[in-house]
């Protein structure tokens, strides 16, 4: 029989227990050992069966085993000890409390996902994670964040194969009051709710949930309140569900809702208001527009809110390709605000203007959500070095007039929590070596370039943890393998090969993540013969572990899964290559850890950044990869491989993947098996294991969540936070209406006349002329603005590259024609063909960059000296 209602019966703690509700309570336990130890010891098998979440184990312990542990000293003994632990990382100093200049009071932090662990399954892939990873190692620095998602309460899909490999989606129903969530309550005890206005006069009401990630606040909006009607109530039931519309409500309630929700726990809690709000990729761009509500309504005119806005915003974008950016109709955005919906104060054509694609190659009847983020956001950033050029040439479109590499979109290469992701083998080893606290505080603050206590590790230590691990990942593949099986309706009777599927001594290879296209999944059976041969070696075969999700309405990336399933169940090989369903965090805990190579083969440049191979990294896995996102910054033959690339723009399609996975196969044939397979005179792969030593080394430090986020304090959290406070109505106001001066008499600016005191074509390095620029300012003055020489190599077109810019000081004027004379030196501080130009920018002390209004006035052709090419 079905039951007719479903609620949650909570275990009573006896009194010397109930700090096991604390922290239990605190996603702290998802990268803290010693709190999921004294878990584990309450009851192994039901923390087993519990798949490691302390609120369901707390929820099936027996009230007679509680009654036991209330009596043990020895347990209680630990339970103080790990209370008081938790305490002093609640309300000590870190990092951030002691660096020193103006930090941010508060950070507000939005994703539309969060991967904090797999207890709390709100995350989809690289994105969530990301921001999960942010949020920790936030926690372990001691930055004042406030994270802000959805609750969703289907989370994403939970994955299972058919038995001819195709993937099946369900979707398990999420009790928020079974999660390690707690209700934000007003003094009275009442939910706290924000709510959205809807066309028709309907109401989008949602609740705020609150989870504790170490000392950062996790707010998370769920709109299955009984306030709704049922379509409202539907609103957060899938994380990347629905159409455009639902997609829509979504992003309004977490940018707008999210806002509110923030203000919500400020007033109840007393934690400081964000001074600095950060946009974890488009989809919460609508906070910015609430923000600009506000301060209309405290008195404040459109343009110079969005001027204030703008000072203290923080985006990032995280998707290389334009396909990946949310966009909506704008008649559907339209219909969504103004008067009697939402933000009826505001004009919806102000709104629109925000997203609009109205530059070259854009769709003018589309809003562009990335677009928005970026027009509301005074600084900018991509997720790695390569991210972050192909980001300002994607979006250069914003900025006409200026060379990509001028665009304001800077790069902070992501980095992964390395508590979560290293395993407890390879943290004992560290701890063995120079201590636990120093292991924990190099793994969580960072700040060193190298770890050179890793050179002190015998070898054979280091080829024992990395077989241990394998054996370990060769452990957990089996028993996923045969419930796998079992669930595509596989008899016992049919399974007792799964007991010889993969060996502990053979070259492990691991690929896992979303299945889109452009990551490649199937690369590697471009040539079946030569995979199977690699594969069944006699003297050094591989072996590869494969997990990965396809997007429910991706059917193409849904073959390629059951293409790569269908021949990893081939008998010849299936003891040697496994699929393994439903890709999240628990299996991914084991398998970085478990793998020797970690491969990645994307189409380049369309893997933005690619954190699963810095988390393999971290436990001494060795990279295979294209050279793209991290990998193209930071790769060093010491760290792995790089799988060549055939990128050019005449490249077919089908023929570059054939190059590139003949180049996998090369790579893997001649360098990377007999690497691993080759002994030194002590029996042990010493050049293998040098390699291990290196990534640890030098990768080690690189790749962490802690350096990440200590880079957006420094490089974007502080400036912003300094510009914000600048920012008062007065100068928001002064700084709008110096935009639209700008903006209408920049049509007057010209560069008129260019001369130097270079007497001939060629020059020696380190000379210095004279340049003497003739301007016209039309309405505006010196004040308003900045000349400037550029200077540098050039190509065969005189294009400059790498170029230096020098401002050029008034020397004269307004002359009787009301132009005027600028002058300064042209330094020849390189050999080559070299080249000028001039150019005018608008000026103010309150822009964070002269290129931010897109404004440029640049000479004519034939504007005096040759175009100004100085030597050839």
């Amino acid at each position: 029989m079905k039951a007719i209602r479903r609620f949650t019966v909570r275990p009573v703690l006896p009194e010397p227990l109930r700090p096991l509700s604390d922290l239990a309570r605190n996603l702290r336990w998802s990268w803290h050992a010693e709190t999921r130890d004294l878990f584990q010891s309450v009851d192994p098998e039901r923390w087993a069966a519990s798949d490691g979440d302390p609120v369901r184990l707390l929820g099936s312990v027996s009230p007679a085993r509680l009654a036991e542990l209330a009596g043990d000293h020895r347990f209680l003994r630990r339970l103080a000890e790990v209370t008081g632990d938790l305490d002093d990382y609640m309300t000590g100093d870190r990092w951030y409390q002691t660096h020193s200049g103006e930090l941010p009071a508060a950070v507000a932090y939005f994703s539309p996902e969060f991967g904090i662990t797999a207890a709390l399954p709100q995350y989809s892939g690289g994105l969530g994670i990301l921001a999960g990873d942010h949020l920790k190692a936030a926690s372990d620095l001691g930055v004042p964040l406030v994270g802000v998602g959805l609750l969703y309460r289907h989370g994403y899909f939970r994955q299972s194969l058919s038995r001819d490999g195709w993937q099946q989606e369900h979707y398990p129903v999420l009790d928020p009051n079974e999660l390690p969530v707690a209700l934000l309550e007003e003094p009275d005890g009442t939910p706290a709710q924000v709510s959205l206005a809807l066309p028709g006069g309907r109401q989008l009401h949602a609740r705020i949930w609150l989870a504790q990630v170490g000392r950062v606040p996790l707010l998370m909006l769920d709109s299955d309140v009984e306030d709704n009607n049922f379509g409202e109530r539907g609103v957060t039931d899938r994380l990347y569900g629905g159409g455009s519309e639902h997609r829509l409500l979504q992003e309004m309630l977490l940018g707008i809702g999210g806002v509110r929700a923030v203000r919500t726990y400020c007033r109840l809690t007393g934690h400081p208001g964000p001074e600095v709000f950060h946009t974890n990729e488009g989809h919460a761009g609508f906070l910015g527009l609430e923000r600009i509500a506000e301060l209309c309504e405290d008195g404040l005119d459109f343009d110079s809110a969005l001027e204030a806005v703008r000072a203290g915003t923080v985006f990032t974008t995280h998707t290389p390709v334009p396909a990946g950016i949310d966009r909506f109709d704008r008649e559907l955005v339209a219909h969504h605000f103004g008067p009697d919906t939402e933000l009826p104060g505001i004009d919806v054509e102000r709104i629109l203007r925000l997203g609009m694609e109205t530059y070259p190659g854009g769709e003018p009847n589309l809003f562009n959500m990335a677009v928005m983020g970026l027009r509301l956001g005074q600084r900018a950033n991509g997720v790695s070095l390569l991210h972050g050029q192909v980001s300002r040439e994607m979006f250069s479109g914003l900025w006409p007039g200026f060379d990509p590499e001028e665009v304001p979109i800077t790069s902070v290469t992501n980095g992964v929590h390395a508590p979560t992701w290293v395993a407890p083998e390879v943290f004992r080893l560290g701890a063995r070596q120079i201590g636990a606290q120093r292991t924990e505080d190099a793994l969580t603050v960072g700040g060193s370039d190298r770890w050179d206590a890793v050179g002190d590790i015998p070898d054979q230590d280091i080829w024992e943890l990395r077989r241990n691990l394998r054996e370990q990942l060769v452990d957990e593949v089996r028993v996923r393998l045969r419930a796998s099986w079992r669930q595509r309706g596989a008899g016992t009777a049919e399974l007792g090969w799964i007991d010889g599927v993969l060996d502990p001594d053979v070259l492990t290879i691991g690929f896992a993540r979303r299945v889109p296209s452009y990551k490649r999944l199937t690369l590697m059976l471009r040539d079946r013969d030569r995979l199977m041969d690699l594969l069944l070696h006699p003297e050094r075969p591989i072996q590869i572990v494969v997990a990965g999700k396809a997007h429910p309405a991706d059917d193409g990336g849904k073959r390629l899964v059951q293409e790569l399933v269908r021949f990893a169940d081939d008998p010849r090989v299936r003891h040697r290559i496994v699929f393994l369903p439903d890709y999240g965090m628990a299996m991914a805990q084991k398998l970085y850890p478990g793998c020797d190579i970690w491969l990645n083969n994307p189409l380049r440049p369309l893997e933005a950044c690619g954190t699963s191979g810095m988390k393999a990294a971290l436990n001494g896995c060795l990279n295979l990869s294209v050279l793209d996102g991290w990998w193209d910054e930071w790769f060093q033959p010491d760290f792995g491989w790089a799988i060549p690339t055939a990128d050019g723009a005449g490249t077919d399609p089908d023929h570059r993947d054939a190059i590139e996975a003949d180049a996998l196969y090369d790579l893997l044939e001649q360098r990377v098996a007999p690497r691993f397979y080759e002994r030194g005179q002590h029996g042990l792969p010493d050049r293998w294991i040098e390699m291990v030593r290196q990534t640890l080394t030098l990768l080690g430090p690189k790749v962490l969540a802690g350096r990440m986020v200590r880079e957006y304090v420094e490089r974007l959290y502080a400036p912003a936070a300094h510009a914000h406070r600048a920012m008062d109505p007065g100068s928001a106001r002064e700084l709008a209406a110096w935009k639209a001066r700008v903006r209408a008499a920049w049509h007057g600016v010209t560069v008129d006349h260019v001369e130097t005191s270079a007497a001939t074509a060629t020059a020696e390095l380190g000379s210095t002329f004279g340049l003497r620029v003739r301007v016209g300012l039309g309405e505006l003055g010196p004040d308003d603005v900045e000349v400037q020489a550029v200077s540098g190599r050039v190509d065969p077109e005189d294009r400059i590259a790498d170029a230096t810019t020098v401002a050029l000081k008034p020397a004269g004027g307004p002359d009787t024609e009301g132009r005027w004379v600028y002058e300064g030196p042209l330094s020849l501080d390189r050999t080559g063909p070299y080249g000028y130009t001039v150019r005018i920018l608008p000026a103010h002390r309150l822009l964070a960059s002269g290129v931010e209004l897109g404004l440029v006035a640049v000479p004519s052709e034939g504007t005096g000296e040759g175009a100004g090419v100085l030597m050839r």
